[in-house]
């Protein structure tokens, strides 16, 4: 039964153990991994890797599409595997460890690893950990739940290591669509002109005698965490909705909305589900992840297609959806996160991008991924892919958090991730703020009025009216611009005594 899915008959001598296959990873090695937001990842070699060398210690650098799930960076970071880490992670254990400097981080945009891979900017991986449902007659992978960066860790890497996952269905084979660009100087476009486009293969294409060990698994993806949509989140989905209706009444905007991009966690899940109490219809998605309101518009006969890199479900869609998989896989394409991030689609596509602040500024600037401009939280991801190329490029969160111990909108970030130039759109539960073709001083009205929670407007408007007394294209106070952060890791608070 397992061989079956090993359809080259010369490979079936490669079946091995996970500990065997953690063997060819050697101590200083660059190890590229499947995995993209905790779908898709090599489940066994990486733990049976943790366990060697919890006895026999070694330091390697690793590359993987996005987040691992099954607490794999935890378990590689316990053991001291971790020396180098990239392109982006969402476990405590490891956000500890590269906030005290033991692991060095590199946060990039993700449509960018192989691609500095492919011009030797990076090390190229020495062995590829790839999770697939099976192995073509020629040898090459089918992946599971994901494909973020694994086509080309597994064409790159000297050696591959196969984990052949039982507990994913066989009929995931035919979702995906391997697209590898040409090399520059003689790059030619990108042939992808509409979200439904198929322009690769079904499978990565690799030597087959490359492939090293092959490893059988039956372990599910972790599940995702999103919550329902709360009070906040509602409001945030509402606004928005309204902003859309008001673009396509003034024909800036098809009545479709163009392709949708969302980013992942519960605020962007959130406003995407807003869509389904609205009027619009035949809704398309170009996007990296995949969540639960992708399925549910579709289930709603909302959304007729979605294209994206990974799919990652809370339990109660997972099993809606894969054990189901015949209803959704005409309105469904995997790519590579080269493609699903690619600049050149997501200009052509004029798609709308919807991503997740952890605060932003009177005149716009976004910090996504740096508490107190410090502290990393989990990277900046995929968001500045999109939000400068989009057509329109929106950035939600909350007004206050912790309690109201912090406010999401600042004087200044802390941190720049996207900068005022990439930033059409903000929006919290206390309204929307259009910032496209204001000035700056013309911004931060805008973002006050609507976005600015009441406990901290009126301390706001005094910072930027005082701001202004002393002039400039964009008035600040340098010397309080950072108040509301000290004050916050002072005395654990943002709001003034």
């Amino acid at each position: 039964m397992q061989l079956e899915r090993i359809r080259r008959s010369d490979l079936h001598n490669k079946v091995m153990s996970a500990e065997q296959a953690s063997l060819f990873i050697k101590d200083g090695m660059t190890v590229g991994m499947s995995g993209f937001t905790r779908a898709g990842e090599a489940k066994a070699v990486p733990r049976a890797l943790a366990e060697r060398v919890r006895e026999n210690p070694m330091k390697i650098n690793l590359m993987t599409g996005a987040s691992l799930g099954n607490d794999l960076d935890k378990l590689l970071t316990e053991s001291g595997a971790l020396a180098r880490r990239m392109p982006f992670q969402v476990d405590s254990t490891l956000r500890k460890a590269i906030n005290n400097g033991e692991v060095m981080f590199i946060d990039q945009h993700l449509s960018e690893t192989v691609e500095q891979l492919r011009n030797h900017q990076l090390t190229m991986p020495d062995v590829a950990v790839i999770e697939a449902v099976a192995i073509t007659e020629e040898g090459h992978i089918v992946p599971t739940t994901s494909v973020g960066n694994s086509a080309s860790f597994a064409i790159f890497a000297k050696q591959v290591i196969v984990e052949i996952n039982m507990l994913h269905q066989p009929e995931l084979e035919g979702l995906h669509d391997i697209y590898i660009p040409s090399y520059r100087p003689t790059r030619t476009p990108v042939p992808l002109v509409k979200v439904d486009d198929r322009i690769g293969s079904t499978a990565i294409p690799i030597d087959p005698a490359k492939i090293v060990g092959i490893v059988f698994t039956n372990q599910s993806d972790s599940f995702s965490t999103v919550t329902d949509p709360d009070a906040d989140t509602a409001s945030i989905a509402r606004h928005l909705v309204n902003f859309f209706k008001e673009e396509v009444a003034q024909q800036r905007m098809p009545a479709n909305l163009g392709p949708l991009q969302a980013g992942i966690g519960n605020i962007a899940n959130a406003v995407m589900m807003g869509l389904l109490d609205s009027d619009f219809k035949d809704l398309t998605m170009y996007s990296e992840v995949l969540q639960d309101s992708t399925f549910d518009l579709i289930d709603a006969g909302k959304l007729n297609f979605a294209s994206g890199c990974s799919i990652i479900l809370s339990e109660r869609c997972n099993s809606q959806v894969f054990n189901n998989l015949e209803k959704y896989r005409d309105k469904l394409i995997l790519r590579p996160q080269e493609m699903s991030n690619h600049p050149e689609i997501v200009r052509r596509l004029g798609i709308i991008a919807i991503n997740t602040a952890l605060e932003f500024d009177i005149y716009g600037n976004v910090n996504s991924t740096h508490v107190c401009g410090t502290k990393m939280m989990n990277g900046i991801g995929g968001s500045g892919d999109f939000a400068r190329n989009a057509h329109v490029s929106v950035f939600v969160t909350k007004s206050i958090a912790k309690g109201g111990a912090i406010s999401s909108v600042v004087p200044m970030v802390s941190h720049v991730d996207h900068t005022e130039h990439d930033v059409d759109i903000l929006v919290t539960e206390q309204g929307l703020a259009d910032l496209r073709g204001l000035a700056p001083r013309e911004r931060a009205i805008e973002v006050i009025k609507h976005c600015v929670h009441p406990d901290y407007r009126n301390a706001m408007l005094d910072y930027y009216e005082r701001a202004c007394v002393r002039g400039g294209h964009t008035p600040h106070l340098l010397e309080e611009a950072f108040s509301w952060h000290t004050r916050l890791e002072q005395q654990g608070t943002m709001k003034q005594s």
